[in-house]
């Protein structure tokens, strides 16, 4: 016979097992859901009731029913603008092709519209930019790092250079940027704007360091049981690359990519305003010279996408990280 005793006490552990896991459960839905919806609320509500009691020079400073009216307004903005874009290509389009039903040699000439670009359109083209200086960053970043890592001498050559330039502001590094694009990037039909390839190369200049220095950090400290292997199986310098360093210093890689990438967002904004470049920085300096109404609850719409680009670009890393890492530990927080 089975013994009630037994049985009572295996009841007891699933029980306490189950509740245990409902617990985690909750807790972990506490942590990623409610505490954070709490959060946002608290701040909305704080923002709301400090808003009504600020009078600035264009009127009472916007709270979050001004601003979600105006997000509404410049994507109706943004919608009307496409479709006069359409229309304006559908009208080019008809156009050719009844000349060249009239005259087979005609060539077609397609005109590029040059409607003012919309919120939505400057986002795209922000995003562009700092996609642009990042990369260039970090392709030229990744190699000086394994460089100064692998080799103490190249460190020490390169740190009084990294040390001087590392807290450059990007404001002071814009005008000495301008002034060099303008003598060296000369061309009848250029590629890219004179504005676009300064901002980008701002960025790339502010991005530089943070992953300079933490691919250093991360080749330097690899395990020297991994090097030894190395040395036994003598392994040639880029197959030593490629095979022991790179896999073991990706996580600190990856801390200098975010790193880099948060601050070239954040720099952009500032290049953006002061180079005329469009993007999301035009757009908050032209809206705060604009002076309307609607100005101010504008500006805070750009400054919210600002920052949920931010957050999201940061998440996109992590998650890149996530995937090609081999460090599977690192938690979206």
């Amino acid at each position: 016979m089975i013994d009630s005793t037994n049985t009572s006490n295996v009841s007891s552990i699933f029980s306490n097992v189950k509740s245990k896991f409902s617990g985690e459960k909750m807790n972990k839905l506490a942590m990623s859901f409610i505490l954070p919806a709490l959060g946002l609320a608290f701040f909305v509500l704080l923002w709301s009731l400090v808003a009504k009691n600020i009078d600035t020079s264009l009127g009472q400073f916007p709270g979050p029913s001004q601003v979600a009216s105006q997000a509404s307004a410049l994507w109706q903005e943004h919608k009307a603008e496409s479709e006069k874009a359409e229309a304006f290509y559908k009208r080019q389009e008809d156009r050719n092709a009844k000349r060249l039903a009239q005259d087979p040699s005609y060539e077609p000439k397609v005109r590029v519209y040059t409607g003012a670009p919309t919120f939505f359109a400057q986002i795209w083209t922000s995003l562009y930019t700092v996609s642009v200086g990042f990369v260039l960053a970090s392709i030229i970043a990744v190699p000086l790092g394994i460089a100064c890592g692998l080799s103490k001498s190249v460190y020490a050559a390169l740190n009084p250079i990294i040390q001087i330039f590392k807290p450059v502001s990007p404001l002071a590094w814009l005008p000495l940027v301008t002034m060099v694009v303008s003598a060296v990037y000369v061309s009848d039909d250029p590629l890219f704007s004179k504005s676009f390839v300064t901002s980008a190369f701002t960025v790339a200049l502010c991005c530089l360091w943070p992953t300079l220095i933490n691919t250093a950090v991360g080749v330097s400290s690899i395990d020297k049981d991994l090097i030894n292997v190395s040395k036994v199986l003598r392994l040639k310098p880029l197959a030593h690359v490629i095979t022991i360093v790179l896999p073991s210093s990706i996580p600190m890689i990856f801390t200098g990519l975010r790193l880099s990438l948060g601050i070239g967002w954040m720099v952009l904004i500032a290049a953006e305003m002061l180079a005329q470049n469009p993007g999301l920085g035009k757009f908050v300096w032209d809206e705060f010279q604009n002076g309307s109404s609607n100005s101010l609850a504008r500006i805070m719409v750009a400054v919210i996408t600002i920052g949920i680009i931010g957050f999201l670009l940061d998440r996109l890393m992590l998650l890149l990280q996530q995937k090609v890492s081999w460090d599977k530990s690192v938690e979206l927080r």
